[in-house]
């Protein structure tokens, strides 16, 4: 009999391991400016409310999101947080499909995640989403310093969410909420209000 818990900890290891290769390529492009057009830190304001709200025994819902912008459309992406019951994470990519203005730093994003979840007891959970959502600048700085300028963006924008459940087998104990995903159903929705700052 194989031992679960040892196979769901080497998923987890090999999701992190993932997320280092994608965000190690990602900064190699870091010289060419063609490429490479900054890295962005967003945390998400409205799940430590939403959440809350409306699954009244989860008490804390935490959420941060890093991603890198590539060729000026394409935005690899890791999203990590944490919940009463457990972490979670998310790895995938976002594509802004306009094709008009891509040195704009507004976009309108697409994308997918591939999603894992840990929680209390070794219990893990893995699923798909499909998302799309918008962000804007709200406020770029720029300075000189010795080794030339340098400029600081503020974002604000949302993130829609549709979920869908891998690990669905029955097992000894199936928590009733799985952290990132929300309630055990096959499928599920999601939306994030982000605030950013992009360097």
């Amino acid at each position: 009999m194989k031992d679960e818990k040892g196979i769901y900890s080497h998923r987890v290891l090999g999701w992190i391991f993932l997320s280092f290769l994608i965000f190690h390529f990602s900064f190699s492009f870091a010289k060419n400016d063609t490429i490479y057009n900054g890295t962005q830190i967003k945390l998400d304001i409205a799940s430590p409310i939403l959440t809350p709200a409306t699954h009244q025994w989860q008490k804390q819902h935490y959420e941060v999101a890093v991603n890198v912008r590539l060729a000026k459309r394409w935005y690899p992406t890791a999203e990590l947080g944490y919940a009463t019951n457990g972490g979670f994470m998310r790895l995938g990519c976002d594509l802004n499909p306009l094709k008009k203005h891509p040195e704009s730093p507004h976009a309108l994003l697409v994308g997918v995640r591939c999603a894992t979840a840990v929680q209390e007891g070794g219990y893990t959970d893995c699923w798909g989403e499909i998302v799309a959502g918008c962000q804007v600048e709200i406020y770029k700085g720029e300075w000189q310093t010795a080794k030339g300028e340098r400029s600081m963006s503020f974002y604000m924008g949302w993130m829609g969410r549709f979920k869908c459940l891998f690990t669905r087998q029955e097992r000894y104990f199936n928590p009733d909420y799985i952290p990132g995903f929300g309630n055990r159903d096959k499928i599920g929705w999601g939306a994030n209000y982000y605030l950013g700052w992009r360097f």
